[in-house]
C-alpha cells in the first residue's frame, strides 16, 4: 500500500512539474520541433496513472488477500508502464532520437494490462 501511494504521489508531482516546465520553459522548443503534442501525451498519461496508483493504494487498505494480489500487480504494471511509456516520449522530446518511439508500445501494453488487472481485482471485492 505504501509503495503505491508514494509512487502515485511522486509521479503526480513530477507530472505537474514537467507539465509546467513544458508549458513555460520548453514551449517554444517543443512547438518548433513539432513535439508539443508528444510531450503533452507523456504528461497526461503519467498523471492519469499517478492518480490510479493512489487509488490502488487506497483500495489495498480495504482488500482481502485475493484482491490485494491483483491490485499489487496492477500497480506495478502502472508504475513500470509509465516509466517506459512516458519516459520514452520524454526522451524523444528532449533528445530528438525518434527510435525511442519503438519502446512506447511496451509501456502502453503494461498500462493496459494494469487496467485489466484492476478490473479483475475489482471483481474480487465482496
Amino acid at each position: 500500500m505504501k509503495f503505491m501511494l508514494q509512487s502515485g504521489a511522486l509521479l503526480g508531482a513530477i507530472a505537474v512539474a514537467l507539465g509546467a516546465f513544458g508549458a513555460h520553459a520548453l514551449k517554444a522548443t517543443l512547438e518548433a520541433s513539432g513535439r508539443a503534442d508528444t510531450f503533452e501525451t507523456a504528461v497526461k498519461y503519467q498523471f492519469y496513472h499517478a492518480i490510479a496508483l493512489v487509488l490502488i493504494g487506497v483500495l489495498l487498505s480495504k482488500a482481502d488477500a485475493s484482491a490485494a494480489k491483483w491490485l499489487h500487480w496492477s500497480g506495478y504494471a502502472f508504475a513500470v508502464g509509465v516509466l517506459i511509456f512516458s519516459g520514452s516520449l520524454y526522451t524523444i522530446c528532449f533528445t530528438g532520437i525518434t527510435k525511442f518511439g519503438a519502446v512506447a508500445p511496451i509501456g502502453g501494453m503494461l498500462l493496459i494490462l494494469g487496467w485489466v488487472m484492476l478490473f479483475v481485482a475489482a471483481g474480487k471485492f465482496a
